[in-house]
Parts: structure tokens; sequence; C-alpha cells
């Protein structure tokens, strides 16, 4: 067992933590008012490759697999959650194809995707939706050449940029859900105004509206009512960067708790020297540690999935933990700057109302335990 990361691993991860460094924190507070990534982020994050890590080369990608995806998303979402977001819908979305998807369908989409042509989106969420497929009221209907699609999709991130959306559907031949690559902005598509999220700025979320928008038959993403497994997975991918996200705000945290205990004086002394801040430092550091060794295994295990249902098992327990621990980390580097933390000027404000959002999303967290414990005790 080595947990020692190799060179180009290595390579990624001083990378991500250099541009997130560099030209993302110097935005994050702007990025937070705004709710809106500035291009020249997403230019930066397609020159350096960071829009195509795991897929392969062949078709654009990187060709490094989800170990380096997970270790630039921790340092990318250690500088804003928006950002990081934003590039994890993008890659589930992109990976659904990459799975999924024919010969055609990749080199259609994929080569685009990580080149930062359009950034992906993944719908399946309604508004009378919970996790249940049964419940879609989104019906797309075989008509010639094309299937027609009417619905809303609900919560939505990148539905406001060009690229490929995977969109879940109830197949009105077959009664069952099937998943199809919708081609945003076509006729028929429309946006809702954004959401306004208490944090995860810079990844507005939107209701899709489609009235009648045709999609060729030819962009039906596996077979017609099998889009279950499909939608499955998909999740499960999500949520190794939702995880990952999770794991970035703590190492913020942590670093924010760090400087201010080292900065902030008490007497001509810094506070760094009272037990109670040591304390809690101490618990920041140690959740912190635990989430990350969690997070990198599971990218490791998101690279070459052997056993699909255990691996979404693995998955949900991450998320439920990260997120849950996440909230924990944000509170304690909050108490470490007791009143100053409740100010903009400092950015464990928006680090801890970033991480309150990630046990809500993608799935409860209570729902990720029942579902790990439901893999372990059938």
């Amino acid at each position: 067992m080595d947990f020692k990361l190799t060179k180009e691993q290595e390579l990624i991860q001083k990378a991500a933590r250099d541009y997130a460094t560099n030209v993302i924190s110097p935005l994050a507070k702007q990025i937070d008012e705004e709710d809106k990534i500035p291009q020249e982020v997403w230019n930066g994050l397609a020159e350096l490759g960071f829009m195509g890590i795991p897929f392969e080369e062949e078709l654009g990608g990187g060709g490094a697999g989800y170990e380096c995806y997970v270790l630039a998303q921790e340092q990318i979402a250690r500088a804003s959650s928006g950002v990081a977001t934003a590039l994890s819908v993008h890659t589930t979305g992109l990976d659904a194809i990459a799975t999924f998807g024919t010969k055609e369908q990749k080199e259609k989409y994929i080569p685009k995707g990580c080149g930062g042509e359009g950034k992906s989106s993944f719908a399946f969420t309604e508004p009378g939706t919970g996790s249940d497929p049964k419940q879609l009221t989104t019906i797309a209907t075989r008509a010639g050449d094309y299937y027609v699609i009417n619905g809303v999709k609900r919560f939505i991130t990148n539905a406001g940029y060009e690229g490929p959306m995977v969109i879940f559907c109830k197949d009105s031949d077959t009664g069952g859900c099937s998943a199809y690559i919708l081609d945003k902005f076509s006729e028929g598509y429309s946006l809702s105004k954004p959401w306004e999220k208490i944090g995860g700025h810079g990844s507005p979320i939107f209701d899709v509206y489609l009235k009648d928008v045709k999609v060729p038959a030819g962009n039906l993403l596996g077979e017609p009512g099998k889009g279950f497994a499909i939608l499955l997975l998909g999740i499960a991918m999500g949520k190794v960067g939702t995880s990952t996200i999770a794991l970035g705000g703590m190492l913020a945290a942590y670093e924010e708790a760090l400087k201010y205990a080292k900065e902030k004086l008490h007497r001509g002394s810094p506070i760094a020297k009272f037990q109670a801040i040591q304390l809690k430092v101490a618990h920041i550091a140690a959740k912190y540690q635990s989430t990350r060794w969690m997070c990198y295994r599971l990218g490791t295990l998101a690279t070459d999935i052997k056993d699909a249902a255990q691996f979404q098992a693995e998955a949900a327990l991450l998320k439920g933990y990260a997120s849950d621990t996440a909230v924990e980390v944000a509170k304690l580097a909050m108490d470490v700057h007791a009143s100053y933390g409740l100010t903009t000027d400092y950015p464990v404000e928006r680090i801890y109302r970033d991480a309150i959002i990630a046990p809500q999303i993608e799935g409860v967290s209570d729902m990720q335990r029942i579902i790990f414990a439901a893999s372990v005790l059938n």
C-alpha cells in the first residue's frame, strides 16, 4: 500500500493549486457576488486540460483518470466552490457520454467539451420528483427521425451555457426512463431566472423549459427505456466531484483557520497560544485528512469500476460523510475567527455558506447512508 503520489499526479496537483491560487482566488469574491464565472477562468481551465482530465487522450482528454481529477478538483474547490461545482457537473455529463455513448456521440461531444467549447449538463430533477424515475413527467415522443421532448427540469447546473445536456425523460413508447443528449438552446429550450442560493455562487442553477424540443434519434444515449442504469452511474460519478468539492472547502477552512490563528493578536501574542484554538485546529486537520484519503480512494475506484453497484454504494457513503464533515470543519474554522468570521472581510464566511449546501444536494446525507447500509445489510 503506497500513499505517495506519482510524478504525474504531483504535477497536476501543483498546476491546479497554482492556477487556483493565482487566477481563481483573486476572483473568488467577485464570483461569489456576481454568481458568474469569468470567461478567463474557463479559458484557463480548458488550456490546462482540467475540463477533460479523466477522458481518453484520443478524444481530447487528459487520459489521467479520476485520481488526477480528484487532485485538481480539491485545489479548485479550495479557491471557489462555484467553479468546482460547474466543472464537476460538466465532467459528469461528459462521463455519461463517454461511458454509454456510441462512437459517433463520443466523437461529436467529448473533444469539444474537453477543449472548453460548451459546458455539459446532467438533467434528471423535476419540480415533482425526488429520486424516483417513475415520477418523471418530462416526456420524449418518437416522431420519425427525432424525439420530441416536453417538460420541465429543475435545479440544472450549466444550463445557461451552450453544450450538451444529458437529459432523462419518460419514453412515451416504453413508459420507462430513457437518456438523451440534447443540444442546449435548441428551438423550444428556455430558462427561468437563476435560483438565488445561499452559497455555491458561480454555478447558478435554473429551471429548464422544454417545449417541443427536437432531439435527433441518433442522440438516444444507450437503449430505449434503459436510462435508469445510466442515471445511477452518473449520479455516483457526480458524487466523486461533490465529495471532493467538500474536501476542497475543508482545505480552505483549514488554511484560513491556521492563518488567522497565527496573525490575530491577543495582548501582543497570536491566539494560536490558546489551547482552545489549538484543539479546534487539530480537529479540523483530523477531519480534513480522513476525508482526503477517502476522496483519493474513490477517485481510484472511479477510474476502474469493477462492480457498479459497489461503486455506487461507496460513492454514497463518502458523499454523506464528506458533506456533513465539511459543515463541521467550516463551523470550527468560523469559531477560530469568532465574530470576525461573520464579516465578508474574511473568506471563512463564504466557505461556511458554501459548506452548508453540500449535505442537501445530489442526495441528502441521510439518504446516502441508507443507500450504503442497504448494500451491506441485504
